[in-house]
């Protein structure tokens, strides 16, 4: 089963962010930390083409910090790009990072004219929040919920820098379930869009294989479940999933463990690997 969501308004939005394309200097693409390569959305990278570009990787704080680390050496063997995690709690390192980064990879508009650079990814993984932080008060909507931006709209920062927030985008077909769900595991598709009790298993089987101590310590197991089915079964069991004649509802429980991820409520976690992984350690499927 691959998930798909690809509502109207985001056709409209790729064609704004076609045309809008070839004006800009620079691409800041924004990036959830706990899934960098299933949030990088392929059709930005067919249309920035060979276009300066940053990505940015939010909710570093929620994310395993050696898997972060991975994932910036990963994208920085990239021609034209630059990487960095961002987190809420340092907004003016964030600000002169990406002013600094910024100017290096447009030093061809010269002194006196402003840098023009457009902000871009996937719904729900905090291009607004990087608006307001960049711009030093709220001028984006911020949610839990994907798809909150729908029209483009452009800022000017105090050192002049114009930048440009288009709505969250997704892409019309999405080839790999895995990638799909992670997608889904971190928020980024509506809950009209997806079954919880599918991706609750895969995101479980995932964070057992990698994390089993963390899930333990979360739901107050002493031993760490053996299965996917094991670990829904008990947080059912022990947050308020049982049915009638006490058995489990495994979607409730699929769907508590899902919000809990969205949450971060689990300890530093990150759902895959860069493709070359860290020497004698496995890639996440």
């Amino acid at each position: 089963m691959t998930l798909q969501w690809y509502p109207g308004h985001m056709m409209k939005a790729r064609r704004e962010l076609a045309a809008l394309m070839p004006s800009q200097d620079v691409v800041i693409e924004v990036l959830d930390a706990r899934l960098p390569g299933a949030s990088s959305n392929p059709l930005i990278t067919e249309l920035r083409k060979s276009k300066p570009c940053i990505k940015v990787l939010t909710k570093s704080d929620l994310a395993d910090p050696a898997a972060t680390r991975a994932w910036i050496e990963y994208f920085e063997t990239e021609p034209g790009v630059v990487a960095f995690a961002a987190t809420t709690d340092r907004p003016q390192a964030t600000r002169q990072r990406i002013a600094t980064q910024c100017h290096g990879l447009a030093r061809h508009r010269g002194p006196g004219k402003s840098v023009r650079a457009l902000i871009a990814g996937v719904p729900n993984v905090g291009k607004s929040t990087l608006i307001n932080i960049l711009m030093d008060r709220k001028v984006a909507k911020v949610a839990d919920i994907p798809a909150v931006t729908k029209e483009q709209q452009t800022v000017t920062l105090k050192g002049g820098m114009r930048l440009t927030d288009s709505p969250g985008l997704m892409w019309p077909k999405i080839e790999s379930e895995a990638r799909a769900f992670r997608l889904a595991m971190a928020g980024s598709m509506p809950d009209s869009a997806i079954d919880y009790l599918p991706i609750g298993m895969f995101g479980a089987r995932l964070l057992l294989e990698r994390y089993g101590s963390l899930v333990a310590a979360r739901y107050h197991l002493t031993v760490e479940p053996s299965s996917a089915e094991e670990l829904l079964a008990e947080i059912g069991r022990r947050r308020g999933g049982l049915g009638k004649g006490a058995t489990v509802d495994m979607h409730k429980a699929a769907e508590i463990f899902v919000r809990d991820f969205r949450a971060g409520v689990m300890g530093p976690i990150t759902l895959e690997l860069p493709p070359v992984a860290t020497a004698g350690e496995a890639k996440l499927p």
